[in-house]
């Protein structure tokens, strides 16, 4: 310390400083050394600890223990006069049993200023906890704004460093620890007031201090939209019986309590019961185990008074005395441990930064570290850790998301390329009935290829047409796209090769079809041979040549011609006309016209009826004297064509199938000149008498 003497001359004196009694703290943890605002010397102060457990049990910061079962959101701390800005712990509590007459807590609420963290248990077993900060998940670890939110053995730390709070969850529990420099005599809520006695920890939002905490816990309520049950102006659960400070209104029958509730008065806990009192926690875990049985809650209990020894200093593995019943189960790449370091070294952490408070959770094995902060990676040395979660030495080269990566020390650690590919793509197909197709490659999923594959639907190849009794047949070969087609016999007759020849053939054809010789092949074919004429219900077979006259109609006539190896048949009416004296004519005919006919074209084993036109008239053939010429005048007309046009049909086949067929069409007719030839002989004429006079044929 320095003092201003006479003449500017300063006296410099150390300050002495006297150890100051150590205070019991009310709360029955253990006081720090704050140093003075001159920082000279030091003092001693409680902190502000205030935890809530099981269906939910209390203990104010000051120590007062009590049991809430309000199913609403409430307020945990606010200050009174704020020095913080925005700065409050609330509690969302649940009822966690069938009958509703127990609570448990489901999401811690955290503000600071303008952050609002939320600690929410998405489920119970496994246990999983939930981070949201301004309603937006984050992973873990998070720091931003001067908050932090990191994982600490199985609990989820909100740590504060300018205030000096530390706040923590893991889904059953909670604790609040705040500095009692900062936060002494001005804190409000269901975890009092941080005065350092209990006699004031019962208080009403209006600042009024009555005697029993679970009324004052029911006007903490806050307002909540998901909670229309909750509003502020009423009470959210039944009003407990009025009770003194620290005393539960619940009577409990005898004999209810489950035998794990005696490990913590149990030697067990014995070097811890100097520095904390069980009573409180044994309290709650008979409470809890009496109320719901058979729940497990009573675990609760235990492992909020060996979580408070071990911030003690006090470590005990109390979970292998349960014989199970309070067992934790770790991911297969970790171990439990019940005395582990509050802080897991990492690769990127130093011997100095270690935190020599034990906690129990989940840890690496042995000879193992974890990576890094964020990284749930155990390895057995500190290289490079990617998004595959996989450990990987300095200068190892390995593939990841389609890149070829190596894991370097120093740096961002891994650098990748994005991988080449060997293979250049096809351009077009040549097959038949291929198309081009883009895939991932099964030999390396990193890589595409271009292949050919086969659509059989774009085969541009036209099936052939087959002759009559031989039906279509279609064959897959292997290593073709496109079907195989080929003609084969039709029938119940057909037997291969190896089949019968013209005698079972005729037997089996049908009328107008015959078996005949087929050059160059082993077996006979099934060949039309006749014309056939439906009429009147009467089938007519008639040869080629052959002329038959309707036994109905004795002015018509049918024949069967073969042109071109095509056999037509045609069907012929002979009509008389009036005779008029004062036209000459050489015979009793109508004039040249158009007659219309309906005639049967066959090609290739396909027929169709056609109705068609031909010519047919007089046309006024004559030998007359001629006066002037002296002579006879001869004039000859030939009933001809006039104009024809090309016409399609439509031939039916065998099976179903058809065939296009193009034919000659008479559109119209009329008498052309054309040279006279001398008479006709008597054969001739009699040839002409024939054709001119109906006359019937035997078939």
């Amino acid at each position: 310390m320095a003092t201003c003497k006479h003449d500017n001359t300063v006296e410099i004196v150390q300050v002495e400083c006297k150890p100051p009694p150590m205070p019991t703290c009310s709360n029955n943890l253990k006081p720090v050394r704050v140093l003075d605002p001159d920082g000279c010397c030091w003092h001693w102060e409680c902190d502000c600890y205030c935890t809530g457990w099981g269906d939910p049990h209390y203990t104010t910061f000051d120590g007062l223990y009590y049991s809430y079962q309000g199913n609403c959101t409430y307020v945990l701390v606010e200050e009174v006069n704020p020095t913080v800005d925005n700065f409050g712990v609330y509690i969302d509590n649940y009822h966690c049993d069938v009958n509703d007459r127990v609570s448990c807590p489901r999401t811690l609420i955290v503000r600071h200023e303008t952050q609002e963290v939320l600690l929410k248990t998405v489920q119970m077993m496994p246990l999983t906890v939930q981070v949201r900060v301004n309603k937006q998940a984050v992973a873990l670890p998070y720091k931003k704004y001067g908050l932090q939110v990191y994982e600490s053995g199985f609990k989820y730390v909100v740590d504060i460093p300018e205030l000096g709070a530390l706040i923590s969850y893991d889904g059953l529990s909670f604790s609040i620890r705040l500095p009692y420099r900062l936060f002494g005599n001005n804190t409000k809520g269901q975890c009092g007031t941080c005065t350092n006695t209990t006699s004031d920890d019962c208080v009403l939002p209006s600042g009024e201090i009555i005697s029993n905490c679970e009324v004052a816990a029911d006007q903490w309520v806050v307002n909540d939209p998901s909670k229309p049950h909750c509003p502020h102006s009423s009470f959210t659960t039944q009003r407990p019986a009025i009770t003194t400070a620290g005393a539960s209104g619940t009577t409990l029958r005898k004999g209810c309590a489950s035998p794990l509730c005696e490990l913590i008065q149990d030697s067990l806990f014995a070097e811890c019961h100097a520095l904390l009192p069980p009573q409180h926690y044994y309290d709650a875990c008979v409470f809890d185990s009496c109320l719901v049985p058979d729940s497990g809650l009573e675990c609760i209990s235990l492992q909020t008074y060996a979580a408070l020894c071990a911030r003690e200093g006090v470590c005990i593995d109390w979970r292998s005395h349960t014989h199970g019943a309070c067992s934790v189960t770790c991911p297969s790449h970790r171990e439990y441990r019940a005395c582990g370091p509050a802080e897991e070294p990492t690769c990127e952490s130093s011997s100095s930064q270690q935190n020599s408070t034990s906690l129990e959770g989940c840890f690496c094995p042995e000879g193992t570290v974890n990576y890094a902060p964020g990284f749930d990676v155990c390895v057995e040395f500190c290289g490079c850790v990617g998004p595959d979660n996989v450990p990987r030495k300095f200068g190892e080269h390995f593939e990841f998301d389609c890149k070829d990566c190596v894991c370097l020390e120093g740096g961002r650690g891994i650098i990748c390329q994005p991988k080449t590919c060997r293979q250049k793509p096809l351009s077009q197909c040549e097959e038949d009935g291929t198309y081009l197709v883009t895939e991932v490659d099964p030999a390396d999923t990193c890589c595409h290829v271009t292949s050919c594959k086969c659509n059989a639907s774009l085969c541009k190849e036209n099936p052939p047409t087959c002759s009559l009794g031989f039906e279509l047949k279609s064959e897959m070969v292997a290593g073709r796209c496109c079907p195989s087609y080929s003609c084969g016999k039709w029938g119940p007759g057909a037997r291969g090769r190896g089949g019968p020849r013209a005698g079972a053939g005729r037997v089996l054809s049908e009328a107008g079809y015959e078996l005949v010789e087929a050059p160059g092949e082993c077996c006979m074919k099934c060949e039309q041979t006749h014309c056939i004429i439906n009429r009147h219900n009467i089938q007519y077979i008639l040869k080629p040549g052959e002329i038959k006259q309707d036994p109905t109609n004795n002015c018509t006539f049918l024949s069967c011609v073969k042109i071109n190896n095509h056999l037509i048949s045609s069907l012929s009416d002979i009509t008389c006309p009036d005779f008029d004296p004062s036209i000459p004519r050489n015979e009793t005919r109508a004039h040249c016209s158009t007659i219309p006919i309906t005639k049967r074209i066959s090609h290739s084993g396909c027929t169709k009826l056609v109705t068609m036109n031909y010519c047919s008239g007089s046309c006024g053939t004559f030998a007359m004297y001629s006066a002037e010429a002296q002579a006879l005048d001869h004039r000859c007309s030939c009933c001809k064509e006039e104009r024809t046009s090309q016409r399609k049909v439509m031939l039916d086949c065998a099976h179903g199938s058809s065939l296009n067929y193009t034919y000659t069409h008479i559109e119209s007719c009329r008498c052309q000149d054309t040279t006279c030839e001398l008479l006709p002989t008597e054969n001739s004429a009699s040839r002409r008498h024939r054709r001119s006079t109906p006359r019937a044929l035997g078939p």
